[in-house]
Order: C-alpha cells, then sequence, then structure tokens
C-alpha cells in the first residue's frame, strides 16, 4: 500500500489556489480541442477568483487571473485568452540587488531623513512657510531624541542641533515653543508592574485579614 504525501506530489506553483485548481489545469491542458478548453478555463478563471476575493480590490482584476492560470499551467496551456500571454522571462525575472547606503549620518538617533528634510528646507523662498517646515523638522527632532534616549531633553539642545546640522542656515524664531514629548514606558511592562503592585496589595490583605481571625472576640464585658 503506498501513501499519497505531498513530498511526493508536484510542487505546487501558486500554493494559494491550491492543488485542486492546479490539477484543474493540467487537466485542461490534456483536453483536445480548443473548445473544450476555453470552456473548462473560463470555470477554473471563476474558481480562482472566488478562491482569492482580496485581488477583486487590485488594478485588471481579470487580467492578473488569466496571468496566474498561465503560471500554474507552467505556460502550456493553448487557450484564447482576452489578454496577452504573459512571458517565462518577464515572470521569473531576477531583481537588482540594494545597495547598502554609503553616506554617513552626522547624529545617528535623528536619522537621514532629518537631513533630507533639511535639504527640502533651504530650498524654500517664502519665509513664512519655511519657518513652518523648520518648526515641523524640530519637532521631529525632539520625538526622535525622546525615542531614542528615553529620557526628556530640552528645547534648546534641539535647536542647537538644528543649527549646527543645518550649517546655521535653518534658525527657529524667539518665540517658538516645541511640542512636549515624554517618554512612556512600553504597556506590556506598565500591565506588568501594575499586577506585582496588586497582588503585593492583595497579599497584605489576606495576612491582615488571618491577623483578625486569630484574635478572640470581645463579649462587650469590661473587666
Amino acid at each position: 500500500m503506498t501513501f499519497d504525501y505531498n513530498t511526493t506530489r508536484r510542487k505546487l506553483i501558486l500554493a494559494e489556489y491550491g492543488r485542486n485548481v492546479q490539477n484543474m489545469v493540467a487537466y485542461i491542458c490534456d483536453l483536445p480541442t480548443k473548445e473544450e478548453r476555453n470552456r473548462h478555463a473560463q470555470v477554473v478563471i471563476d474558481l480562482m477568483g472566488f478562491l482569492n476575493p482580496h485581488l477583486r480590490d487590485v488594478a485588471d482584476f481579470k487580467h492578473k487571473l488569466w496571468d496566474h492560470l498561465h503560471i500554474i499551467s507552467d505556460f502550456k496551456i493553448d487557450v484564447d485568452s482576452p489578454y496577452p500571454k504573459p512571458s517565462p522571462d518577464a515572470i521569473h525575472i531576477k531583481p537588482e540587488p540594494l545597495g547598502y547606503p554609503q553616506k554617513r549620518i552626522r547624529y545617528k538617533h535623528y536619522g537621514k531623513t532629518v537631513e533630507i528634510l533639511m535639504q527640502k528646507a533651504k530650498a524654500i523662498d517664502d519665509p513664512e512657510r519655511k519657518q513652518l517646515m523648520v518648526q515641523s523638522i524640530a519637532n521631529f527632532m525632539k520625538m526622535a531624541y525622546v525615542t531614542w534616549n528615553k529620557d526628556s531633553v530640552a528645547d534648546e539642545t534641539i535647536i542647537n542641533d538644528l543649527k549646527e546640522l543645518s550649517n546655521g542656515e535653518l534658525v527657529l524664531e524667539d518665540n517658538v515653543n516645541l511640542t512636549k514629548v515624554e517618554f512612556r514606558p512600553n504597556a506590556p511592562g506598565l500591565r506588568q508592574k501594575n499586577q506585582q503592585k496588586s497582588n503585593n496589595q492583595n497579599g497584605k490583605n489576606r495576612q491582615n485579614n488571618r491577623g483578625q481571625g486569630n484574635r478572640p472576640k470581645s463579649n462587650g464585658k469590661r473587666y
């Protein structure tokens, strides 16, 4: 007696459609006439759309299903598709490797995004709009500082770092106050601390109750 294990079966090409769909597509490929293949292929396309309803939100929904049909058949199915048949080379194209950034970040706790934003702010000609941009950058820097250092920071520190990173070209007005940012511990740790505090309090209450239970009851008489 032989058992049919997945390890001995043919590899699933698109696992989200399942093995039954793949077997149906293989059956269609072996049909003798194109008329039969077209009729059965349309049924399988409808089934594929039913199995993956999230694809209905994708542009060219039907086009994608027909492309998947060709891919599942290993590009061997011969049907009259309403869309051009995809090329195997286009499907299996190897993406170019992503290069690591080579530029040095002066203050890593602020990140490279702050430096990019500063370059954008320098290019703004409107003084009022530029000042609003500088204030937004300073608030972002303060938030990033507290996130990484987990401590409060004075506005003067952020203003000085802003001036240094921008080579003195971006300066906040004197009457501007930055948004207040406070570091808060993670919620799971806070819950654990509160739970431990509650357990300690419950333990004290139980000890007090036991102590009161061992005391002799008074009969109200004075001796």
